[in-house]
Parts: C-alpha cells; structure tokens; sequence
C-alpha cells in the first residue's frame, strides 16, 4: 500500500482533502496533507518570509517523516499550484518518489514561476506588473463567495462546499506565485499520473488531440510511465466527488491509467489528418500570404467562404491548419459549388493568443476580399472547434459583406480553466448583436459536455434575441466529425450546412 502525500492548490489548505484522506485510510492506505506555511493556520508565518522555495520544504518534510523501513511507496499528488512544491520536493527526493500526480494542473518546468499558471489572463498580467515594480512580499486576497470560477470550475461543487472553500481560505504570499521552480532533472525518471477534471475544460480526448499535432514538447505525455484518469466534475474533485478521487488515486498508485498513443509514422493518422468524407475535385491551391484560395474555373467575381481552423495548435504543427485535409475538403467543395474556398492560417497556439488571432483572420479575410476573382460584397465564414470564440467579433459588429456565418462543433464560450473572464471572446454574450446575419451551427451530439454546454448556452441567447439561427444536428457525432464518424452519420448534415451557406451567398 502506499503513502499519499497532498498538497493544495492556492488559497486552500490541508482541510480539502480531508474527505479524500479518509477514503484512501478506509483502503488500507497512508494519507497525509501537507499544511503549507503562511497559508494554513497550522503554520503561521508572515508572507515577507513566505516563497515557493519556503512550501518545497515543507513537502520535504513530509516525505522524510516517512518511515523508509515501513516499505511503503510514496505517492506525491498536487492540485493547482500545489504541484509546483510537489515537482521542487520530488526533484530533491527522486530516489524516495513511487509516482507524481498531476491532479488537474499544468506541467511546470524549470526556471518558470506558477504565476505563469494562474488561470486568469488578466489578473496574471498584473501581477506581473507587480513584480516588475519589485512588489514581491505582498499576499493575494483569496477569492470572494462568487469568484472561484475564475480559478477553475466549481461545477459539482455545490453552495455548501463553496461555504468551505470560501470561509477557510486564506491569502496566498506572492512569493509563491513570482518564485521560479528549480528543478535538477531528477525528478523527470518519476513515473507519473494525470487526473484531468473534464468539466474544468480539458480531458483525455484533447490531450491526445494536441499530443497528435506533433508538438515536440508533449512526446513526453506517452512514455510508459505516464498514466491519465479524467473525472467528469470541475477543478475541486476533493470536494465535488472524493469517493471517485480516491479510487482514481488509488489506481494511478497502482501504474493504472490511460496511457496516450504517440504521433509518428507508425501511429494511426489523428483526426485532423484523415481523408474528408466527400469526393471533392482536386483543385490546386492558389497560395496569398498565409491564405489559400481554391477558385473554380470560368468568369468571377464570385462569393468566398473562408474556413477558419480551430485550436489551441502548437506553433510547431505540420502540416499547417490550412492544409489540413478537412479544411482543404471543404475548400475545394465550396468551389464546386461555384464559390472561392479560403483557407488560412492565424496563430492561435495558446488561450492567451485569441487577440493575435482574430487580427490574423481579419488581415486574412481583408485578403480574400481584395482578390479580383472574389466578390467582396458577398463572404461567409465558417470556424471549428475552439475557433468558435473567434466568430465574436463577427456576430458583435457584423459588416454588410458578410452574407452568412457557419460554425462546426465550435466553443462558443470561454472555459473556466482558460481564465478568460472578463474577455470580448464570448460569443454566446455576442449573438444577441448579430442583428440579422444568417448564422449556420453544426453541433455534434455526442460532443464532450463541457464544450456542449457552451453551444447550449449559445443557442439560448440566439432564441432569447431572435437571432438567425439555423441548427443542423448529426446526432451520433463527435467533435470532428467529419473523419471520426461514419459518413452516413455526417453525410447530410454537411450538404444541408452547404446548401444553407450557399443560399445565403447566391442570394
């Protein structure tokens, strides 16, 4: 049996797990939380003398009060910002470490500050700005009863576990937060688990989704050692459901799990890069910066509909998003039909890249515009995926020229986990200024519930303000659809999204 060994994320302290501890006790294991200097009463300290380095030691002190006699394995296990501690004291005691747990957390690296993974966009940039004012021994005031949100979903939670969370939490020593992570490298031969807590905004499926993209960085996510577990709740699952966290602890101590399917030559091709469904012409691309143009044969100028890519996608993806059989399928399908089909790239390799995106597919657009084969006054646009926040600005402002607005199995709202409260991209709060813009939704209905529950959200808004919305469901569909699922399943929905598109540009 093993040793588990919990540290907490910020502002929260030992008593989260205590429900979770007790389980693991139940099954026979050994389970201590750590209380952390300068945030749980159990250890007062003045935050001027509070740093991450201060929290490293006191997980160290945990691991070596464990009896190296008793046989046990040690299971380190850091929640949020707790396992940026967590990674400095495994770093220090590789040798006595059985496995890490990543419970629903970034992956530090060394040299970088947690700051670096506070959700909130906004509020990480000014505590930036603090520290390069030389603000650095302050505290940051713990959340209010309604703005935990802003640090992780609270789906699951319930107003009786918010009570707790908010009444026992305390003000975090920016030391914490602005003092980098040191790590030797010991700590990267430690077997390691995932829990990934789906409703916070990210499971299995997505991580293999970016694992697939090839981006250097993640080859490491499908070694042996690494194991994942989702949980379908929100970022408190020590809260929300400690029974199904134990056991899932439990398992990871165990070497169980998921383990992800590495991208290469001898891995099945991802999604992304499977045939489009349709038998399409072969047209040649017409490449204009970082657009392609796909024009059919004859006289012009004719409509355009441009297909914007969705992501996050790593800065090192290839082939390039606009090359991607789908977009390109639907592309060159549009020019069947007697439009020029666009593809384009923006650079949207991370949640924090959403300005720098829209503006790429704003110069993209003006782009396509400006071309003498296209009609400028006659334009659609038609995003996937996590591009759905893109349709934003679109829906906010929607010019003259633009006829008609798709989107396929989009995000139509920000994430808890992207920490993007507050910000313009939030198209379910837009449509209700879409005015009369026809607006096309393909939606999956097998799609993950948390990306579901943004287009329900959406949907809601367009019926409350008598928006233009067409909905075309393929039912047994996922997210991708088109390559992931039968043809028959996905076959007509497209024609009819096609057929719609078309209409509103030949009109």
């Amino acid at each position: 049996m093993s040793v588990f060994i919990m540290v907490a994320g910020v502002f929260t302290g030992a008593h989260v797990w205590e429900e979770t501890a007790a389980r693991l006790i139940a099954a026979g294991s050994t389970a201590h939380a750590v209380p952390l200097t300068g945030i749980d009463p159990a250890r007062p300290a003045a935050p001027s003398h509070v740093g991450l380095e201060t929290h490293i030691e006191d997980v160290i002190a945990a691991i070596d009060a464990v009896d190296v006699a008793s046989g046990r394995e040690i299971v380190l296990v850091g929640h949020d910002y707790g396992i940026h501690p967590v990674l400095g004291a495994a770093d220090r005691r590789a040798e006595r470490i059985a496995r890490v747990v990543y419970l629903d957390c970034g992956m530090p690296q060394n040299g970088v500050p947690a700051l670096a993974a506070v959700p909130d966009q906004a509020l990480r940039a000014q505590l930036a700005a603090r520290a390069e004012a030389g603000e650095r021994e302050g505290v940051l005031a713990p959340p209010g009863r309604d703005e935990w949100e802003r640090w992780g979903s609270t789906a699951d939670v319930g107003e009786a576990g918010l009570e707790r969370l908010t009444a026992l939490s305390a003000p975090q020593p920016l030391g914490t937060l602005l003092e980098p992570l040191r790590l030797t490298g010991a700590v990267a031969a430690v077997p390691v688990s995932g829990v990934l807590c789906a409703r916070n905004g990210a499971g299995i499926d997505q991580v293999q989704r970016l694992v697939d993209f090839g981006d250097p960085a993640l080859a490491a996510l499908t070694e042996p050692q690494v194991t994942f577990f989702e949980l379908p709740t929100g970022h408190w699952p020590m809260l929300s459901c400690p029974d199904a966290l134990a056991d899932v602890l439990l398992r990871a101590a165990a070497g169980e799990g998921h383990r992800l399917r590495p991208a290469g030559d001898d891995a099945p091709a991802p999604a992304h890069l499977r045939p489009f469904p349709l038998d399409v012409p072969e047209l040649p691309r017409d490449r204009q910066g970082h657009v392609d143009l796909y024009v059919p044969d004859g006289e012009g100028p004719r409509p355009a509909v441009v297909f914007v890519h969705g992501g996050p996608v790593p800065a090192g993806a290839r082939p390039l998003p606009r090359e991607w059989p789908t977009l390109v399928g639907y592309a060159r399908w549009a020019a069947a039909e007697g439009m020029v089909g666009a593809t384009l790239d923006h650079r949207l390799h991370d949640v924090a890249d959403y300005d720098r995106a829209a503006a790429d597919i704003a110069t993209g657009v003006d782009l396509v515009r400006s071309d003498a084969r296209v009609d400028a006054d006659r334009i659609a646009l038609w995003f996937f995926s996590g591009g759905g926040l893109l349709t934003t600005d679109w829906l906010t402002r929607p010019p003259a020229w633009l006829r008609c607005l798709a989107a396929s199995y989009p995000v139509l709202a920000p994430l808890p986990a992207w920490g993007m409260a507050g910000s313009r991209f939030h198209p379910a709060r837009a449509v209700g200024q879409a005015g009369s813009l026809p607006i096309v939704l393909l939606r999956a209905g097998r799609e993950a519930p948390e990306l579901a529950a943004t287009v329900d959200a959406f949907v809601t808004a367009a019926d409350e303000s008598a928006a233009r919305l067409e909905l075309v469901d393929v039912p047994n569909g996922h997210h991708g659809f088109e390559t992931l699922d039968a043809p028959e399943e996905t076959i007509p929905a497209l024609h009819e999204a096609m057929r719609s598109v078309v209409t509103h540009l030949t009109r």
